[in-house]
């Protein structure tokens, strides 16, 4: 059986620990390596080449997002998976915008971390539904902070990888995910995933929706 090969990235000693020794006992998971802080991390994965990443927010030195981003731009192919008791909305959006494919609380019990990470090691996006709800109920005090860019196409496209933004400009034109998928050159369920991804970037979940939200803050003709 071929085991996904992880690195636990944490401050909290009791938190590695306990992560190591519960991962361990699945068959499919072998924890490579163990990092204190978002450096340490980064230097493990340059070492290792890790399958997967579990990564804190709240580290030393430099953080998890920042990790996420120096990991996801030196190390493309690793999936980053968030572990974190922080759900403020920043965290999440920054995580997701620099290449995480997933968000999930340190509440989450045992036996459902263990599925999202063997989803998540399947190319899966995995965001719980509360998260998720959350991002969309803070939409509009977002837009009106100014904290969601409205005006700027330039700015919003910042969020997005390139290959995210060919994306919605094909949804922005009607097609369906399997169109889209054949104009990009990928299957038709990996497509699926950036889209669950960059529903999660807005915070909306919903097609339609997601649609009309793009397209009036996009402020394009499409």
């Amino acid at each position: 059986m071929e085991k996904t090969r992880i690195i636990i990235a944490d401050d909290q000693t009791l938190m590695r620990d306990g992560l190591k020794t519960i991962l361990e006992l699945e068959d499919d998971m072998d924890i490579v390596g163990i990092a204190e802080d978002g450096r340490q991390a980064h230097e493990l994965v340059l070492e290792l080449r890790p399958d997967l990443v579990l990564m804190d927010i709240q580290m030393p030195e430099v953080n998890g997002i920042e990790a996420t981003k120096m990991i996801k731009r030196d190390f493309p192919n690793t999936i980053i998976m968030v572990l974190t008791t922080f759900d403020e909305d920043e965290y999440i959006l920054e995580a997701l915008r620099h290449g995480a494919s997933g968000f999930l609380l340190k509440d989450i019990p045992g036996d459902k971390l263990i599925q999202a990470i063997r989803d998540c090691a399947k190319g899966q996006f995995m965001l719980p539904t509360n998260i998720a709800a959350k991002l969309v109920a803070n939409i509009p005090q977002r837009v009106e902070t100014g904290k969601i860019p409205i005006k700027s196409y330039n700015e919003y496209q910042e969020i997005f990888t390139q290959r995210e933004e060919e994306i919605i400009l094909y949804m922005l034109k009607g097609l369906t995910n399997k169109e889209i998928a054949d104009k990009v050159y990928i299957s038709e369920g990996t497509l699926r995933n950036y889209v669950s991804i960059i529903y999660s970037k807005i915070g909306i979940n919903d097609r339609a929706k997601a649609i009309l939200y793009l397209k009036k803050y996009f402020e394009m003709e499409i």
